[in-house]
């Protein structure tokens, strides 16, 4: 197995581009560095300036690639496909003339990938984490959005070359064990992979192991994250955002949560993956001091389990 550990802004409280904390994307890179990582992702869309020139040469002053960049907006609205595909458009012609890294043996795809989620819906906001209770699609919403889902991988593999993941997500429409299941029966493997996250599944109720296991024929990159039992156990019972929730912080550093590192590693090298695996770890950008740490601390711990 040869993996690749990467990591991605999220881990500095990047997610909601409008929020006037984030940190500026300078020290994002530097502190990546500076924990010892070779990579990371380029983020939401908005985040780091879509100039690659410019953010050629601050990867490259600091030995950094990107592996990845990032769809995160509503998949299922039909009148957002202009805008998804915009990005879509956007982010590739970066990410494809960033520093890139050197590929795995075995490895099914080439980097840079596109990871591709669905966000922006109160309903599913509220209910991340309860199956119970988040309200599903309709049909008809249902095929909208993987008709978005479609267009974005296709544009992305025809114009650029660059593969599609999709990343089930806490509280978005793609989270759930039943929708993941759709998707990969209504979206062919040829068309798109998965992007499974540790930290997402177990939030929503999965065994992080046997979705791995589930799905390695469509597994094309992979997230981790870890999670505070007993903070999760809090926040589900509080009627409360997902994100918010990461704000409290019941996202942790690798190794000091719920999740078994070492069954998943047995896992991944069971099912033959090979490639890159990113760790975030969502939070508040007002505890962007504790970043670095943290981020440091995963990576330590996954390299002494072996990844």
């Amino acid at each position: 197995m040869t993996i690749t550990i990467t990591t991605a802004p999220c881990c500095w409280g990047v997610d909601d581009v409008s929020n006037p904390n984030l940190p500026a994307w300078e020290r994002v890179f530097d502190e990546a560095a500076a924990a010892g990582y070779g990579g990371l992702e380029l983020g939401p869309y908005g985040y780091v300036p879509l100039d690659d020139a410019l953010v050629a040469k601050a990867l490259t002053e600091r030995n950094l690639f990107i592996v990845a960049g990032t769809i995160f907006d509503d998949l299922v609205s039909p009148g957002n496909r202009e805008t998804l595909l915009r990005q879509t458009d956007e982010i590739c012609a970066v990410i494809t003339r960033l520093p890139q890294p050197a590929q795995a043996a075995g490895q099914r795809f080439r980097t840079p990938y596109l990871t591709v989620m669905d966000w922006g819906h109160d309903e599913r906001d509220y209910a991340a984490g309860h199956s119970d209770r988040a309200p599903r699609l309709d049909d008809g919403a249902w095929a909208g959005m993987i008709a978005n889902i479609t267009a974005i991988a296709e544009l992305a593999a025809r114009k650029y070359g660059v593969r599609a993941v999709i990343h089930p997500h806490a509280g978005g429409y793609i989270e759930f064990a039943d929708e993941i299941e759709r998707v990969a029966n209504d979206i062919p493997r040829e068309i798109a992979g998965f992007c499974l996250d540790t930290g997402h599944t177990y939030y929503a109720g999965m065994d992080p192991v046997d979705t791995l296991r589930r799905y390695a024929d469509r597994l094309d990159y992979v997230h981790f994250k870890d999670i505070d039992q007993a903070v999760f156990d809090r926040v589900l019972g509080e009627k409360i955002r997902f994100f918010e929730a990461c704000g409290q912080g019941v996202m942790c550093p690798i190794g000091r949560g719920v999740i078994d590192y070492p069954a998943v590693r047995r896992t991944l090298e069971e099912i033959g993956y090979h490639g890159f695996i990113t760790v975030e770890q969502e939070r508040d950008p007002l505890n962007v001091a504790g970043s670095l740490e943290d981020v440091k601390q995963s990576l330590d711990y996954l390299r002494s389990v072996g990844f």
